[in-house]
Order: C-alpha cells, then structure tokens, then sequence
C-alpha cells in the first residue's frame, strides 16, 4: 500500500505531465525580434544580447539581434520594416530617434505586430507610435539626477563628451545634467565623434583650453574608455570630477581607483530581458503590467562594485 506522501507525489507527477507538454506547444513558432541603433563596435550592447538570449531560452521562445553595423538610424528603419515583414510575434526596439523611427515602428503596430519600446525614447513616446509600453531609462530625468549630485559635490562647470550627438537622447543627458548644476550647456557639450582617438584627441584639446573645468561626463563606455586615456596623459586623472552613464570594463576599473566617481547604470540587461518575458506571458495567457519599466537611473560607487564587477559586461 503506498504511503500518503507517495500518493500526493504521484498525483503532482501525473497532473504536471500535461501542464508541461502544453507550455511546450505554446512556444512552438513565437519569435521576438530585438532591433538596437547600436554599432557593431559598441561592446556595451553585449549585455542586451546576453539578456534577450537568456529571456529566450528560459521562456522557450525564438529571439534575434538586429542592428545597423555602423549605428546609422536610416538603416535602423529599414531594419525595423524588414523585422515587421518577417512576421515575429513581437519587436523590441529602441526609439533612438523618434522623427526617423516612428514610421517604421508605428507601421509594424499597424500590421499586427505587438511592439515594446527599450532604453531609448520614453513613456510618452512609445503611447504615440502604439508600442505597449517602455522599458528603459528616461535619458534628461538620468542627466538632471546626475547634474544635482555633482552641484552637491561642489561641481559648477562641466564637459560633456558626446560621441553621438546625432542622437537626441544622448543631447538629453547633457542637457538634464547643466539643467541639474544650474548652468547652460552651451559649449560644454563636445562633439567627440565615436573613433577612440580623435576623442581622446578632443578631450586633451578642450582640457587644454579650459583648464578650470569642474567636471566631465562621458555617456558610456565609447566616450569614458577614451576620456580616461586622456585624463592619464594630462595628469588630471584622480583630480578632476569624472562621473560616466554606463558601465563597462574600464568604467568599473576607473571606479574602483576613485578616477571615476560614479557610474549610472541604466540596467542594459533587464531592458532586454523583460520585454521578452512579458509580451511573451501577453500572448500566452492576455497578461501585461499596467505600467511602464524604469530601469535606472541608479548610481554605482566604489562601495557597491563587488558584485557590479563580477558582471560587468555580461549583466551589468
């Protein structure tokens, strides 16, 4: 005679057996396209890959990465029309430009393509081209959070080091962090361009020409990698105010030497990550949050790099 504990394990064995041979029909053709701005040379984006593969694999679904190789939006909307005409349950994309992408995105929605918008754009912009929500960072709100830390560190003049000024999202977060200290942002904000050189170049010529300058901001690791060469070849590395969006390798290492005195970690991985897992579970079974994603700003200091150096790169 089997003993009750037997009977009740048996029972849960038996009554799991369907439950799992139907979540497993369920994900049989679903396939969610994530479409980035970013360019090829942009090691940032690998946290997203890593969060939408791991989205994907837990949640049994299909997922790609898309980008245009040289981060040129045109491209990026042509790549957003062919994701739609491939026919994916879902696209996630970033609004990097909204006059440049809305078409795209707004036609997807229309052909019957759910949409969710992620680290670029904002609430209110994903409403108007129809997106079902936002996941991300809303980018003046992180600068102007970041400009009041620095005007209460003592800072009151700044460079922005801008290495994609095309994009108005990375305007915004120089602009939230001079509207944060109280100042104009004017000349303060460089056009570095993205070549590792001619802004490590750009940064010691400015340097040079205003040497009283408070402050730098980097907006990731393609501007704060090369800044943090030049601050080491002028000798001002330790010594002037040096705050950076993003994390990476050298972001992390910089931080743990006090050359850099924080990083805004906008959670890369998790913008990717939840957009599969929710509109997944919308249509399976008709369920999505009722409000939109922040994921940063948050703000990482050297007193909280032990487990943000572990995965940095990878998850952070």
């Amino acid at each position: 005679m089997f003993s009750t504990v037997k009977k009740i394990a048996m029972a849960a064995a038996v009554a799991a057996l369907p439950l799992t041979a139907a979540s497993s029909a369920l994900a049989d053709g679903e396939r969610y396209i994530l479409v980035s701005h970013a360019p090829d040379s942009d090691s940032w984006w690998n946290t997203v890959k890593n969060g939408i593969a791991l989205a994907g694999k837990q949640m049994g679904v299909e997922v790609e990465y898309r980008n245009p190789p040289t981060g040129d939006l045109a491209d990026m909307a042509r790549i957003i029309d062919q994701a739609a005409a491939s026919g994916p349950n879902g696209i996630i994309t970033t609004l990097a430009d909204y006059d440049v992408l809305k078409g795209p995105i707004a036609n997807a929605v229309d052909s019957g393509v759910d949409v969710i918008i992620m680290n670029t754009g904002s609430s209110e912009l994903a409403r108007e081209v129809g997106a079902l929500m936002y996941v991300g960072q809303p980018e003046y709100d992180a600068g102007y959070a970041a400009g009041l830390r620095a005007k209460a560190d003592g800072v009151g003049s700044f460079l922005c080091v801008n290495h994609s000024i095309q994009q108005p999202t990375l305007v915004e977060r120089c602009q939230g962090f001079a509207d944060g200290l109280g100042v104009e942002l004017g000349s303060s904000m460089l056009d570095s361009g993205a070549d590792p050189a001619e802004i490590k170049n750009r940064v010691l010529a400015y340097l040079s020409a205003n040497p009283d300058t408070d402050a730098v901001l980097a907006l990731g690791p393609v501007s704060a990698d090369p800044t943090l060469l030049a601050l080491e070849e002028n000798g001002m590395a330790g010594d002037i105010y040096f705050g950076t969006f993003d994390l990476g390798e050298e972001i992390v290492k910089g931080i743990r030497s006090g050359v850099i005195q924080w990083g805004i970690d906008q959670q890369p991985f998790l913008q990717a990550y939840l957009p599969v897992v929710i509109m997944t579970n919308y249509h399976r079974f008709g369920v999505l949050p009722g409000n939109d994603i922040n994921s940063g700003p948050g703000f990482v200091t050297k007193d909280g790099l032990e487990l943000v150096g572990k995965f940095a790169g990878e998850y952070r």
